[in-house]
């Protein structure tokens, strides 16, 4: 039978709340959007809830108490909204929900908190740069997916419904992961421009002129022992964050 997570707010309880001080709370961001052929759409607030959530757990064993918020399910996804059930939230609507979330928590103890974001359209940056000047709780941003290097695990380079998005699904989600032969190859255009192509400059991508199955990045060589060693490295990564975080006054952040 599955018990309540003290860490995870949609599962816990007012007596357990009422007993625990909280200081550092984390906000999981996601979006909803087509991931090739095999994965789902809500592929990456799957992962995101579930890096939050173990990483959380892994700083609640060794002393600290960050308390897990409901994911917000809907990314920045201004250039594919031409493929069908893709939702989209503007970054204005972004920067009005974080602030609302700020100011529910400002007057119940939480002193910092993290945006844990999963998808590469979403920034966070500059919602945070305008929030923070108006609150006393600590603002900061983790994208999961630029924490640990990902070349000693994974053969092929990508960044959408890839082969590192699809080996976690396969470890996290299996039910959900269609056979690999169902996904197409993630072959995906790039810019003519050389700046653009080099990433000093930069301009959004308009998704299916990229990318034919939506996929940037092959998946076929994905496999759940890939996404179990990734998950495993990441979440440790982010519960060392936690812990260094909730230790750390934030008036003393810098040395």
């Amino acid at each position: 039978m599955k018990t309540q997570r003290p860490h995870i707010l949609k599962e816990t309880n007012w007596k357990t709340v009422k007993e625990t001080t909280f200081e550092v709370a984390v906000l999981p961001w996601g979006a909803t959007e087509a991931h090739n052929y095999h994965l789902p759409y809500g592929t990456d607030i799957f992962e995101t809830e579930a890096i939050a959530a173990e990483s959380a757990h892994l700083a609640w064993e060794k002393g600290a108490k960050p308390i897990i918020l409901p994911a917000i399910p809907f990314g920045v996804n201004t250039q594919q909204l031409d493929i069908p059930l893709t939702i989209n939230m503007n970054p204005t609507t972004h920067a009005a929900v974080f602030v609302d979330v700020v100011e529910s928590l400002a007057p119940h103890g939480i002193k910092k908190l993290v945006v844990l974001n999963g998808h590469g359209g979403n920034d966070f940056k500059n919602i945070i740069r305008e929030a923070q000047v108006k609150t006393n709780i600590f603002l900061c941003q983790v994208n999961w997916f630029m924490v640990s290097a990902k070349e000693a695990l994974f053969a092929v380079d990508g960044d959408h419904a890839d082969e590192m998005e699809t080996s976690l699904m396969l470890h996290l989600f299996p039910e959900l992961v269609l056979p690999l032969t169902e996904a197409g190859d993630g072959s995906a255009k790039q810019f003519k421009i050389n700046g653009l192509r080099e990433k000093w400059a930069w301009a959004p991508r308009q998704w299916t002129q990229v990318t034919e199955d939506t996929g940037v990045g092959d998946p076929r060589q994905a496999t759940a022992e890939k996404g179990a060693a990734y998950f495993e490295v990441i979440t440790n990564e982010i519960a060392t964050f936690l812990l260094e975080l909730e230790a750390t006054d934030v008036h003393e952040i810098y040395v």
